[in-house]
């Protein structure tokens, strides 16, 4: 009964107060990159710019605090407090994709916002694309698949472990932040016609952390957090250490903010005040990746491990310091419970919604 109570009383939060909150929150995302949009042409790059979109800055960290799910607060979190917030500050000095001044109104919202960034290779074959494009829906009506089965298969805690059922959450963060990135890029592919690149590079076939952390997991935010972080702090430390040995520092710095920025994600999350385990989490790979990649120049390609060595050895040891270091955070905040609870709220609003559309004739013809 206590878990049916909790159910009922998300969909009353769904139907009363965060549909409607979540409106407001992108009516004024929108309106406030309107007017970076517009204030850009005429305030120059640089600190100027950066004054001009400055107030939209703070706005952004505010506006994710009106929302309380996991899934239209945390996605909204992450597209404005991080994604959105970074590309502004891109753009106040005239870097990144919304610097280009051919960019439209609608797409300059898009890709100011959401997790997409436009191909560049525009060359390949179109039979290509087509069958890309084919094995790109086969993934993901499996990982959909999958996700079912993994919500299904926490009705069975009690027989499956607590090892194994983190193991288990691990693939369903994973599961579900792609599928949702790709909703939303195949969105902006609908509105605006354009080719994107991939959220996710099949991460669980990763060969190191730096292929990891590089080209795999969450691609976006690595190109968001290069221009951002790294060159910057790869050209300060050039200045006081041989070349060679100068994206060590840039990197664990990319890390350190990365890390910041999680510990805001997961208070939007939360509401509590952080403990600091995704810090430590995101500081040790920061440092574990600043050690391969000293030893990889130390070595100069003489040796490396065999990829059917490094590829496990990699997956395990980033899901091992997840369940260490970083799933605890989540649940402490009832990540899980909330996730199971919003689907749960979302299935009976369509229940509700379909059986109030059935109703609505016949009790047109009754009358």
């Amino acid at each position: 009964m206590e878990m049916e109570g909790e159910i009922f009383e998300v969909i009353r939060v769904w139907m009363e107060g965060e549909l409607s909150n979540f409106i407001k929150v992108w009516a004024a995302v929108f309106t406030a990159l309107s007017y970076c949009y517009f204030a850009g042409r005429f305030a120059p790059k640089g600190i100027p710019r950066l004054l001009t979109v400055f107030p939209v800055l703070c706005l952004f960290l505010n506006l994710p605090l009106h929302l309380h799910t996991m899934h239209l607060g945390g996605m909204t979190a992450f597209f404005i407090a991080w994604l959105a917030n970074f590309k502004l500050l891109m753009f106040a000095f005239d870097i990144g994709p919304l610097s280009d001044p051919s960019v439209s109104l609608p797409r300059f919202l898009f890709l100011a916002c959401f997790p997409i960034k436009i191909q560049q290779n525009t060359r390949n074959p179109s039979h290509n694309k087509s069958k890309k494009g084919q094995q790109s829906l086969l993934s993901y009506a499996i990982k959909t698949l999958l996700v079912g089965v993994i919500v299904r298969a926490y009705d069975y805690t009690d027989q499956i472990g607590p090892i194994l059922i983190q193991i288990i959450y691990c693939f369903h963060i994973y599961f579900g932040i792609e599928i949702i990135l790709a909703m939303v890029a195949a969105m902006a592919r609908a509105l605006l016609g354009i080719e994107l690149e991939p959220q996710f590079n099949e991460p669980y076939l990763s060969t190191s952390l730096q292929d990891f952390w590089g080209r795999r997991w969450n691609i976006m935010v690595t190109s968001i957090l290069r221009p951002i972080v790294y060159v910057p702090v790869l050209r300060l430390s050039a200045r006081f250490t041989r070349r060679q040995w100068a994206p060590l520092p840039a990197v664990f710095a990319t890390f350190v903010v990365s890390a910041a920025m999680h510990e805001l994600i997961f208070y939007y999350l939360g509401r509590v005040m952080p403990t600091f385990e995704i810090t430590w989490f995101f500081l040790l790979h920061g440092v574990c990746l600043v050690v391969e990649i000293a030893i990889k120049k130390a070595v100069n390609g003489r040796w490396r491990f065999p990829q059917y060595v490094s590829g496990p050895l990699t997956v395990v040891f980033v899901i091992t310091t997840g369940m260490w270091l970083f799933f605890p955070e989540l649940i402490r905040c009832r990540g899980l419970d909330r996730a199971l609870e919003e689907y749960a709220a979302f299935g009976a609003f369509v229940k509700d919604v379909g059986g109030a559309l059935r109703f609505k004739p016949h009790n047109a013809t009754t009358q």
